[in-house]
């Protein structure tokens, strides 16, 4: 897909620039020059394309007293499918993806306490069979910040 311009300076503005307002995408098309429903269509087009994967805030889950774990799940090949199927059946379950590793299907599990998380945990394990899950608490939190900057548009007003 052949991104034109309103598209990159709509890609810039909601990577750094989401406006919080009642009415978001109004206020985006103000911005671009154009109405709300070409925001919302160019949107839905560039999801559907795979370009934008998720549109939503992200919280400091801790600062809202959850707990979070990373956590790595010896699978039998033959189980993947199942065993992520019930992985993801969890709401808190925010990341799950293979890797090659003796560990090899990772994911990211939040709760609403360090109880809630281990009672999760041992569901897991019951619905699976697999006992030999590493639950991998982050001893130091890193926030990292990815932005893909697609062109220079400094007319591209700042929210503060």
């Amino acid at each position: 897909m052949t991104l034109d311009r309103l598209d990159r300076r709509l890609l810039n503005l909601i990577q750094n620039h989401f406006p919080v307002v009642p009415e978001p995408y109004q206020e985006l098309a103000k911005i671009l020059g154009t109405t709300e429903e070409e925001v919302l269509a160019r949107l839905q087009k560039l999801m559907e394309k795979g370009i934008i994967r998720r549109l939503g805030p992200i919280f400091d889950s801790s600062k809202l007293g959850y707990s979070g774990t990373l956590c790595a799940v010896r699978v039998p090949s033959e189980k993947v499918r199942e065993v992520a199927e019930v992985i993801n059946s969890f709401p808190g379950v925010t990341h799950n993806y293979l890797r090659n590793h003796t560990y090899n299907m990772w994911f990211t599990l939040l709760a609403e306490s360090p109880e809630k998380l281990q009672a999760v945990l041992e569901e897991i394990k019951e619905r699976t069979g697999i006992t030999d899950i590493l639950n991998l608490p982050a001893q130091k939190v890193f926030k990292i910040r990815v932005n893909f900057p697609l062109e220079d548009d400094r007319s591209v007003g700042r929210f503060r």
